[in-house]
């Protein structure tokens, strides 16, 4: 579980084929979220929770495996190693900072969060790492110190995106500003988008989306009781 405040973008070293298992192995320059980590820890690598295989303190770096079906639902099969490469551990944050939005670069940067602990502030919403669907960056436009990002999604998913409620892009808890029958809109604020990948992004790119995992309880159960309710109230 995960409060979708990320702790810090991290720089794609490697992505690698394992010829035995034939799982795309990611390697990770990270900081701050490798205080105290262990092997299988859960860590949400822009939105997907993934589990830590390996990782030296030394060159602060971290290895994760993707699934078949994560490569299938998630945007992370579309990860490249960071350009240009990193020179040494201590310059990762200086090296992401300096990534314009549209860069090339964009594809070696992910948000970084770990798993929560009892003495964890839920400052977000709850999010459980386990990404419905990608959608794709339709317009980004700025408004003051603040920028817009439009997003559209399969009309399928739309049902669990409410106005004013959670949703988690690229693992990033943001509030729903505004909500069509295929797209929604969603405003961050300058804090934010220094500390999240999606300003970096260009329109037509694709990000993570988990909805608000009460939202799709709710939905699913409804769905459930209403068809029964229907046929009770036919015989009246």
């Amino acid at each position: 579980m995960f409060t979708g405040l990320v702790e810090e973008m991290g720089q794609v070293l490697a992505v690698q084929l394992d010829s035995l298992t034939g799982q795309t192995i990611i390697t990770i320059g990270a900081h701050e979220i490798l205080e105290g980590i262990k092997l299988g820890d859960s860590i949400a690598v822009s939105g997907v929770c993934l589990t830590v295989t390996s990782f030296d303190l030394t060159a602060s770096q971290f290895t994760v495996g993707l699934s078949p079906e994560t490569l299938r639902r998630t945007s992370l099969g579309g990860l490249k190693p960071f350009v240009p490469p990193r020179q040494k551990p201590t310059q990762l944050e200086a090296d992401i900072a300096a990534v314009k939005p549209g860069s090339e670069s964009r594809f070696g940067i992910v948000n970084l969060e770990r798993s929560v602990t009892p003495a964890t502030k839920m400052g977000g919403h709850f999010v459980q790492g386990h990404v419905d669907c990608t959608g794709i960056i339709l317009e980004i436009r700025p408004e003051k110190d603040c920028l817009w990002v439009k997003i559209g999604v399969d009309p399928q998913f739309m049902p669990y995106i409410v106005e004013k409620g959670y949703i988690a892009v690229d693992g990033t808890s943001l509030t729903v500003c505004e909500v069509s029958h295929d797209w929604f809109n969603i405003m961050l604020v300058q804090y934010t988008q220094k500390k999240v990948i999606l300003p970096k992004k260009n329109v037509g790119d694709h990000v993570n989306l988990e909805m608000d995992m009460m939202g799709k309880y709710i939905v699913r159960y409804l769905n459930q009781i209403l068809p029964s309710n229907k046929a009770v109230l036919a015989k009246l």
